[in-house]
């Protein structure tokens, strides 16, 4: 696991032991490929965030600022010590995605959600973000899943605009149901 590209291009990163599915490099740099162009000052959020590498990937290609949610100390562990390798502290929430969200002191232009695919939270995640208004007007969610499942259209004021498989895993993208239409 490693930064694909930027300024933290080639930087190896660890992943927690037990706790997190990473991110594999090759989706990594496909989702980045979409992303194109709305990293550039961005304010992002990594809720599940494990290892933390979409965060650093986010940073290392030009985002503002980056807050980061987990609540294993496994994951605490790494995201600690990946920022370390890059030389910045992370600005890290150890709580439940509920607190994160509630806490969280601006809008956001990306939220990456990728928790457990088992633990069913998807749909949770995608209400909370909606009802607390966490998300910038333009902004986009991605929500990384099983490829066999597939997430709802809409969920209050958010509605699926994309969708893409890789492999075992597919990104789900949504952002308002007001620009979508």
């Amino acid at each position: 696991m490693r930064v694909i590209t930027g300024k933290y291009k080639g930087r190896s990163l660890v992943a927690p032991k037990n706790v997190a599915r990473p991110t594999l490099d090759r989706m990594k740099e496909t989702l980045f490929n979409i992303l194109n162009g709305k990293l550039q000052g961005a304010c992002v959020l990594d809720l599940f965030a494990g290892s933390g590498q979409l965060a650093i990937e986010c940073l290392s290609r030009g985002a503002n600022r980056a807050v980061l949610c987990d609540n294993s100390r496994e994951a605490v562990v790494a995201i600690k010590a990946n920022f370390e390798k890059i030389g910045a502290t992370p600005e890290l929430m150890f709580c439940d995605f509920r607190d994160c969200l509630k806490k969280l002191d601006c809008k956001m232009d990306l939220i990456f959600v990728d928790p457990p695919y088992k633990a069913g939270f998807y749909t949770e995640v995608l209400r909370e973000i909606d009802q607390r208004d966490v998300l910038n007007p333009d902004g986009i969610v991605i929500c990384e899943h099983a490829a066999e499942d597939d997430l709802p259209q809409n969920v209050g004021g958010l509605a699926q605009y994309d969708c893409r498989k890789m492999g075992t895993v597919k990104f789900s993208f949504y952002q308002r149901s007001d620009k979508c239409e």
